[in-house]
């Protein structure tokens, strides 16, 4: 796990690294943002699962990480938005999700995008509280 200071960057090698220029996650005023989340091997960068529900656990994983090396987890989640390649894979990816937050149930936005990157099926990004 690396955590670098000065700009509140924060990246973890327990999640896969960024694919464009931009970080895992930025913190700001104790408030967490993490980068989109599609269902990449942190270790091979390969698109794991190929149904939207084996993605979206992937994607949880993969923001579990990022939010463990900013000092938080899911239940300090304000904010989601899904970003779903059809929206008719709207009910496998919230049955995953709700498995994730439990009785938790932070603010969500859930849209069918054009295209996600490397021909995901889902991606996630969340605003979380310093925990």
């Amino acid at each position: 796990m690396r955590k670098t200071t000065g700009l509140g960057v924060i990246a973890t090698d327990a999640a896969p690294k960024a694919i464009g220029p931009y970080s895992q996650a930025i913190t700001a005023d104790g408030l967490i943002f993490t980068a989109g989340q599609v269902a990449l091997d942190p270790t091979t960068g390969e698109l794991v699962g190929r149904t939207t529900a084996e993605q979206t656990e992937q994607v949880f994983a993969n923001l579990k990480a990022v939010l463990a090396a900013a000092g938080t987890g899911l239940d300090n989640v304000v904010k989601t938005t899904v970003y779903l390649a059809d929206m008719a894979d709207f009910s496998q990816m919230n049955e995953v999700y709700a498995r994730h937050f439990g009785t938790h149930k932070p603010a969500r936005s859930t849209v069918q995008a054009a295209g996600l990157p490397k021909a995901a099926r889902v991606e996630i990004d969340v605003i979380a509280v310093k925990g």
